[in-house]
């Protein structure tokens, strides 16, 4: 696969302004400002753990809370995947992980399939993260998957700490979806379906 895979996505409403450029086959720099610091901090773990670079500017209505700018980033990030992905064809699809962070243990599996579904077995034992309501931690991945075509499982297997609990999940999402874009050379450039298609 010698075509760069790479793409950028805008999304203007009257809510958010969001522009996202995503590279599959980066290094896992990212360049994060939605003025939500513990998610940027989350989008930078999502970046370097995937080794997809990622640039996310996005100005939302905090004033009211974070809860479109975190929802609406999903939605974006996801295109952006789709849009770099083109037909799916020649990847690996499938990708999973399991992420320990001290006392906690998280794991995720991807389809990158292009019909979209989440599970999401993660419960928090705080309404809040830093700055960061834990409930939009799932608004996120639902915009996550599907935008970007991806049936996602992400489960919290054990854990106390919710710093840890929400990051681990997105670590593990990140690990998942480096080994689920991976071009797979023996497939020469086809899908990896029996069906012939995605």
């Amino acid at each position: 696969m010698s075509k760069n895979r790479i793409a950028t996505v805008t999304r203007t409403t009257r809510e958010t302004d969001i522009t996202v450029t995503v590279d599959l086959d980066g290094t896992g720099k990212s360049d994060i400002e939605t003025g939500v610091g513990f998610f940027d901090h989350m989008l930078d773990s999502l970046s370097r753990h995937s080794f997809i670079d990622l640039t996310v500017k996005a100005k939302g209505d905090l004033h009211i809370d974070a809860h479109h700018t975190v929802e609406d980033t999903g939605i974006v990030i996801g295109q952006a995947i789709m849009k770099a992905l083109d037909d799916f064809a020649g990847i690996t699809r499938f990708g999973h992980a399991y992420i320990p962070m001290d006392e906690t243990l998280s794991r995720a599996s991807i389809d990158l399939c292009k019909r979209p579904y989440l599970i999401w077995k993660v419960d928090f034992r705080r309404d809040k993260v830093g700055d960061l309501d834990t409930e939009l931690f799932k608004e996120f991945f639902h915009a996550l998957a599907g935008n970007g075509g991806m049936c996602l499982h992400i489960e919290n297997i054990y854990g106390e700490n919710n710093h840890h609990i929400a990051e681990s999940c997105f670590k593990a999402t990140a690990r998942a979806l480096k080994m689920a874009v991976t071009p797979d050379p023996r497939l020469q450039g086809k899908p990896a379906s029996t069906k012939g298609s995605l």
